[in-house]
């Protein structure tokens, strides 16, 4: 029995994988042999998505936003914006397209197809969807979720989260992700009647998990903290944004001020007219530039933001795998009390307290034949059990795989991501030096030839 239970000790601890980085080679492996799993699993889908065909052959794009007034589910007026997607073929070397298509989605929806993903593919980071209210805003930006520019910016990031699922080996393959961008009528209904919501994990059931896992992975732990860092640099850096846009903005204004002070300065001087009028209209167009500047600027914030909610994302694969560590421990567990059960009933000893032994010091021993049937019974179960132990062992060490595989991918894809945007957003930082620097210029050279 000391055998035994020193065995199932040993099943509790994660079973031996890779290391967190792969060596050369084995990302690439790794994840086309998912993408060869997932092809497969594909083979009943339509033939539009066998062989992830129709994806190499299509362009998706959401290509307007449309404010819309209608009834929410208690019947009563609500104004939404709905958001056109339209999908076109890439024409054929004799200049011939096949498929052309556009229907309108909600906000919700986009949010149905997240969910449905979510629990679905518990080891993918599933791409987030960008804010529905503006977060992070400075004092002069509308927080007004039906605000044009708002909805302008979210239009853009609905976009890019459908190019996300497309372009991801596992994701873009799925059949409610293509109806999503074709079936116009009762998409919701074909959702709903795949049962996700039935294999969503509860909240509770998640927190429970996260504070009794005996063994956690370091890898995930390590993950967990990885991603709060995450979310704590980016949002540090868009608060500490907003607030430079905010100053930026008042000395932009300060330089409206000069150009009134000098417009109206050249109306009393006649030698001085010209030079002044001209300097103040160097200021004017200065100052009114900076709307134009923060406006491009909110979408670098915006692919900021992305990467913000991409952390909760890589928290939902750690829960996932805390769930089946807890749910690994929990069998283990079962086990070796049935397997300690057997033993007592079949030594006729008790080694631990209980209600049972109990009962049997006050009316007696069970007949052979009832400990016979009991042991039985056990014995049935503790076949059954470890063949559930052995199946939940074998699925957490594919989910590490997968997980790791897209994890990996992911990294790969944000470094390349948030390196170009800051780039992006140093070079026009740059560009609006140098243009306030010409602008001083000018007005310099005016106040010259006075």
């Amino acid at each position: 029995m000391e055998q035994a239970s020193s065995d199932l000790e040993g099943q509790l601890q994660p079973a031996p994988l890779e290391p967190l980085g792969y060596a050369d080679g084995e990302l690439e492996a790794a994840v086309g042999e998912k993408a060869e799993g997932a092809q497969e699993e594909s083979s009943g889908l339509d033939t539009m998505t066998e062989n992830n065909f129709w994806l190499k052959k299509i362009e998706i794009s959401v290509s307007e936003a449309e404010k819309r007034t209608g009834r929410n589910a208690v019947n009563m007026q609500e104004t939404y914006t709905a958001y056109l997607i339209e999908t076109r073929s890439v024409e054929h070397a004799d200049g011939q397209s096949v498929l052309t298509d556009s229907l309108w989605r909600r906000y919700s929806e986009f949010e149905l197809l997240r969910n449905y993903l979510l629990v679905c593919y518990p080891h993918i980071v599933v791409p987030p969807l960008p804010e529905k209210r503006a977060e992070f805003v400075w004092h002069k930006l509308s927080a007004d979720n039906m605000d044009p520019d708002f909805v302008e910016r979210r239009r853009i990031g609905l976009e890019n989260f459908l190019l996300r699922v497309a372009s991801h080996p596992t994701l873009c393959r799925d059949k409610i992700f293509y109806l999503f961008l074709t079936q116009e009528g009762n998409w919701k209904e074909t959702v709903n009647e795949t049962g996700f919501q039935l294999k969503a994990d509860s909240r509770l059931k998640a927190l429970n998990a996260t504070f009794r896992v005996k063994n956690p992975d370091k890898r995930f732990t390590e993950l967990k903290h990885y991603s709060d860092e995450l979310q704590s640099v980016i949002s540090h850096l868009l608060r500490v944004r907003a607030r430079v846009a905010d100053r930026l903005y008042g000395v932009y204004k300060v330089h409206g001020n000069y150009g009134r002070v000098f417009s109206e300065w050249s109306a009393i001087e006649k030698e001085m007219g010209d030079g002044l009028q001209s300097a103040g209209h160097h200021m004017d167009v200065y100052a009114s530039s900076i709307d134009d500047i923060l406006e491009d600027e909110e979408h670098y914030a915006d692919q900021l933001k992305e990467y913000l909610f991409y952390a909760e994302a890589l928290r939902a694969v750690c829960r996932k795998h805390e769930l089946m560590q807890y749910d690994l421990e929990m069998a283990v567990q079962d086990l070796a009390s049935k397997k300690q059960q057997c033993e007592e009933l079949a030594t006729g000893t008790v080694r631990t307290f209980s209600l049972k032994g109990m009962t049997t010091k006050l009316f007696g021993q069970e007949a052979p034949e009832q400990r016979e049937a009991r042991i039985k019974v056990l014995e049935e179960q503790i076949s059954e059990g470890e063949q559930q132990l052995k199946s939940k062992n074998l699925e957490g060490r594919e989910f590490v795989k997968n997980a790791w595989a897209d994890i990996e991918r992911f990294k790969e894809q944000k470094n390349h991501d948030l390196k170009e945007a800051l780039i992006s957003y140093a070079v026009m930082q740059i560009s609006m030096c140098k243009k306030g620097i010409q602008v001083w210029t000018n007005a310099k050279e005016c106040f010259s030839k006075m």
